[in-house]
């Protein structure tokens, strides 16, 4: 860990960054759009949401290539992965990212965490906020469409008690994300049709670059954001 200094403990956030990014064919989140890396454009997003912000990194070596890259003295700390876990090769990566975090920040005694994917540039800030008011009852907070589709990697989780359900996917080797969620807990589904383009108009806080064919939407959104 890096950087740690005290704060609020009722949510933190954490970007996950430790992806294979096989389809894409190298680091996502250093990937430059108008010579910005990805992640740049989440951190700058997350910024005005006064949480602290974690990325969560699969090793020590990329964690120093982000430092090179990034201004880390936007978030709080960096998470690396759980090592004992790549000796089972079975195991997906976003998985060891969630296991991870919510391990480490256990430890760190925060309460919840907002869990957001790296390479989603064009992240809504209105969104995020709306989600973490939404979440205040519950103990967790999950967009939903309307064909029932969840979007695990852009929600908010109870860190004790997600981690004792990481556990147990771990041991079941049964790593669908969305068997995090307990039907013991209660759970938030925020319509995303319904609630979040209202606030999200064409809903571009859900796109995410998993090909290099989507980095010109992407880069078409963005100019014309500018104008």
């Amino acid at each position: 860990m890096l950087k740690i200094k005290k704060c609020s403990k009722s949510l933190a956030i954490a970007i996950l960054i430790g992806g294979k990014s096989s389809r894409f064919g190298t680091d996502k989140g250093l990937f430059e759009i108008f010579k910005k890396p990805l992640v740049s454009y989440v951190i700058d997003t997350l910024s005005d949401i006064k949480f602290d912000i974690f990325l969560v990194a699969h090793s020590i070596k990329q964690v120093q290539k982000y430092i090179e890259k990034i201004d880390f003295k936007k978030i709080k700390a960096f998470i690396i992965d759980d090592q004992r876990l790549y000796e089972n090769k079975s195991i997906r990566a976003p998985i060891i990212g969630l296991y991870s975090t919510f391990k480490e920040l256990k430890k760190l005694t925060y309460k919840k965490v907002l869990v957001l994917s790296c390479d989603t540039p064009m992240l809504k800030k209105e969104i995020l906020k709306y989600l973490i008011e939404q979440s205040k009852d519950f103990d967790c907070c999950i967009p939903q469409w309307n064909n029932g589709f969840l979007e695990p990697l852009f929600a908010i989780y109870p860190i004790k008690k997600a981690l004792k359900n990481v556990n147990k996917i771990l041991k079941t080797q049964s790593y669908k994300l969305t068997n995090l969620l307990s039907n013991q807990w209660r759970i938030n589904f925020i319509p995303i049709e319904k609630s979040l383009k209202q606030l999200d108009k064409n809903l571009d806080s859900f796109i995410n670059i998993n090909e290099p064919e989507d980095i010109e939407k992407i880069k078409k959104i963005i100019k014309n954001s500018r104008f």
